[in-house]
């Protein structure tokens, strides 16, 4: 028998994805998120109108989609509570949001740059997508909240270790992609590490994880 419940948060995930975005400043932006899926060429990414990847793409209309491993799970979550706004909104700051100008640095990541697009790469990123964005939908009805963009795909880099020998296919086996549900981190089907995000949402843990500082 099914139980109905008022979900506090309606969040299933996708495999995480750092969007790298060109700030007002010429610096790259970094941003996880795991609101995104796919069909052909073509990315639909969900963002809150708040985040400044939001007005960087809004702006830019390119980006890079860093498609993240499981085993970068500590480098997400460093990036899980900063945000590029210099004025962070007030929900954010109540969630523990801190702004951080260099978000290579906080994540202990390196940039590499992209060939057609501003927005600096990461290099430890096995598979990196630098896309052009052809459209912005409004979500939430008459007072939106959210934005869907949708990514065209103009150039895909893969490390060789993925790729099936003779093909232009990624090798599923090979790829553990990092997967994002209901706000906690998972990887090869395991809750691979504890989610500073879930502690901004409030979220009950079943395991007694507490977020490394």
């Amino acid at each position: 028998m099914h139980q109905t419940l008022d979900l506090k948060v309606l969040y299933f995930g996708t495999p995480v994805v750092i969007i790298s975005s060109r700030n007002p400043d010429g610096t790259t932006n970094l941003a996880p998120m795991s609101s995104a899926w796919w069909l052909g060429s073509t990315c639909v990414l969900g963002l809150g109108d708040s985040a400044q990847t939001a007005a960087n793409l809004r702006r830019e209309r390119e980006c890079v989609l860093n498609l993240v491993p499981s085993t970068l799970v500590d480098a997400v979550d460093r990036l899980a509570l900063t945000t590029g706004a210099p004025q962070p909104s007030p929900r954010k700051l109540a969630m523990g949001y801190r702004h951080v100008p260099d978000k290579f640095a906080a994540a202990g990541l390196d940039p590499m740059p992209s060939e057609l697009v501003a927005p600096d790469r990461i290099a430890q990123c096995p598979i990196q997508l630098e896309c052009e964005i052809s459209g912005a939908f409004p979500i939430g009805g008459p007072e939106p909240f959210a934005t869907a963009f949708t990514a065209e795909v103009r150039r895909a880099h893969v490390e060789p270790d993925l790729i099936i020998p003779g093909t232009q296919h990624v090798d599923p086996v090979a790829w553990d992609p990092l997967i994002m549900k209901f706000c906690e981190f998972f990887g090869g089907g395991d809750n691979v590490h504890p989610s500073r995000l879930a502690a901004g949402w409030q979220m009950p843990h079943h395991r007694s994880l507490t977020p490394a500082l």
